[in-house]
């Protein structure tokens, strides 16, 4: 196998499976390797969130979420199948405070509200170098279309995260929703 372009995590919150699997497949076609985590529960984010489980290599992270109010949206488990400690309820900025490790990694948080400031302010903190969400409600075939433009500008046409950014948020008035934040 040849070297890939890029590695991407693609990690799908619960009911993103259609759009995990377009995205998934555009990636591959334009060369990435793409690693896919099948969120069911907290903890199995909590893992890829900490980088213990990580694919080596991986330079980016897609959050394939449904979001709301600036919350990654997670399933509701029956009390008796959480984990000891596990948290219960949807991720929102003292979540990704408390369990993300994310030194260097570029995130597209590809979910309804995901870029909103106070959640990007926190996977800031703790070590994400650019953060990228719609701070509002995008239709579902705006964010997908908004994913792969980023990724094929990226890998096609080797343009920068924020050129990529810039040129996938011009696509359509949908877009403009899009924000971006980076580490100084």
């Amino acid at each position: 196998m040849s070297k890939p372009e890029l590695t991407v995590a693609l990690v799908s919150g619960p009911d993103s499976d259609m759009d995990t699997q377009a995205i998934r497949s555009a990636l591959e076609y334009f060369g990435a390797r793409v690693i896919t985590y099948w969120i069911g529960r907290p903890q199995d984010l909590i893992e890829v969130l900490s980088g213990k489980d990580i694919y080596p290599g991986t330079e980016m992270i897609v959050l394939n979420f449904h979001g709301d109010e600036g919350k990654l949206l997670m399933p509701e488990l029956g009390e008796e199948v959480y984990e000891k400690d596990e948290p219960r309820g949807d991720f929102g900025p003292d979540e990704i405070r408390r369990f993300a490790n994310i030194q260097g990694w570029t995130i597209l948080a590809n979910g309804c509200s995901l870029g909103d400031s106070a959640l990007a302010e926190a996977f800031l903190e703790k070590g994400c170098q650019t953060y990228i969400g719609p701070d509002d409600y995008p239709y579902g075939n705006a964010a997908l279309m908004f994913a792969i433009r980023l990724f094929y500008e990226m890998i096609q046409h080797k343009r920068s995260v924020q050129e990529a950014y810039s040129i996938a948020k011009e696509m359509d008035e949908e877009m403009a929703m899009y924000r971006i934040y980076q580490r100084s």
